[in-house]
């Protein structure tokens, strides 16, 4: 395996499952998960800086990206089910020790893997990936909350509008101190597939299901303190959908987590990427090799 990417599929459940992959087939392994509305191209920039050093994987959720969609009567959209077929995703590539990169709803995916197969997780990096109720800007979770509690054709409307073409530049360049360094291609790239067929189902049917991750909560942080997993947190501290506070919340559980609060928004790769493969290769080599506690 090369440093460069390589852009692979594989057939999980019958449904195919796009990813990108880079590094030596025998280096330590980085799973990469991405939120919503992106894909395994949000990793572009990321994939290339840790590849050196690192195995790193970067799947496309079903219903995401070049991953397959089936249209949301034929497949139940649960996060449940995402993190199943991510589980067997591993299996298939014969995964069976890995750091986890969460962001947006790769949080609850991975955090769900972890919590059912916490043996195979080496250690977390949360990019925004969320798990206290700390981390959830008001705001910006009013319609969805509203939307979970009550769902209705009035309530759909605003929750929406976060997958339109002006939502989805609100969530690479709210919070930028300089929105030019944001390339167009991104939000441009996610609003184009999120326009597809069957997509509103797909995404009602998501986030409709959202409140059982805040459910999961407690079981996440339990899981972080009876592991101690090691978790670096490198946080968008101007992101207005999973606030500053959730990061900060990590160390709550995880006393030795590592917290890094960026000048960054909800995408902090966008602008960041280099400072955090920085913060992450010298994280993982820290506490990958540190002796078992």
């Amino acid at each position: 395996m090369s440093n460069r990417t390589h852009h692979r599929s594989i057939t999980v459940r019958g449904h195919e499952i796009a990813y990108r992959e880079a590094g030596r087939a025998d280096a330590p392994v980085l799973l990469l998960l991405h939120g919503f509305p992106s894909s395994s191209h949000m990793f572009r920039d990321l994939i290339p800086l840790l590849a050196h050093r690192y195995r790193v994987i970067a799947p496309d959720h079903l219903g995401f990206g070049r991953s397959a969609t089936p249209l949301a009567q034929d497949f139940t959209y649960s996060f449940a089910e995402l993190a199943d077929l991510t589980a067997e995703f591993t299996e298939q590539l014969g995964l069976t020790r890995f750091a986890l990169y969460i962001q947006d709803y790769g949080a609850p995916i991975g955090l769900r893997l972890a919590l059912a197969h916490p043996e195979r997780v080496t250690a977390i990096v949360t990019q925004n990936g969320n798990a206290y109720e700390e981390g959830l800007g008001t705001e910006a979770w009013a319609p969805v909350l509203a939307y979970i509690a009550d769902p209705n054709e009035k309530t759909a409307a605003p929750v929406r509008e976060i997958r339109s073409l002006e939502g989805i530049k609100w969530q690479y360049t709210h919070g930028v101190a300089d929105p030019t360094l944001v390339s167009p291609d991104a939000w441009l790239h996610d609003a184009a597939l999120m326009a597809r067929e069957g997509q509103d189902e797909i995404q009602l049917s998501l986030i409709g299901d959202y409140g059982s991750n805040i459910e999961l909560y407690p079981a996440f942080q339990e899981y972080f303190r009876t592991s101690q997993v090691p978790l670096l947190a490198t946080w968008g501290a101007h992101d207005e959908i999973f606030v500053r506070g959730g990061a900060l919340a990590f160390l709550r559980d995880l006393p030795e987590a590592e917290v890094h609060l960026l000048p960054a928004g909800h995408f902090a790769l966008e602008t960041h990427a280099a400072q955090i493969a920085g913060l992450i290769d010298d994280f993982l080599t820290r506490r990958l090799d540190a002796p078992a506690r």
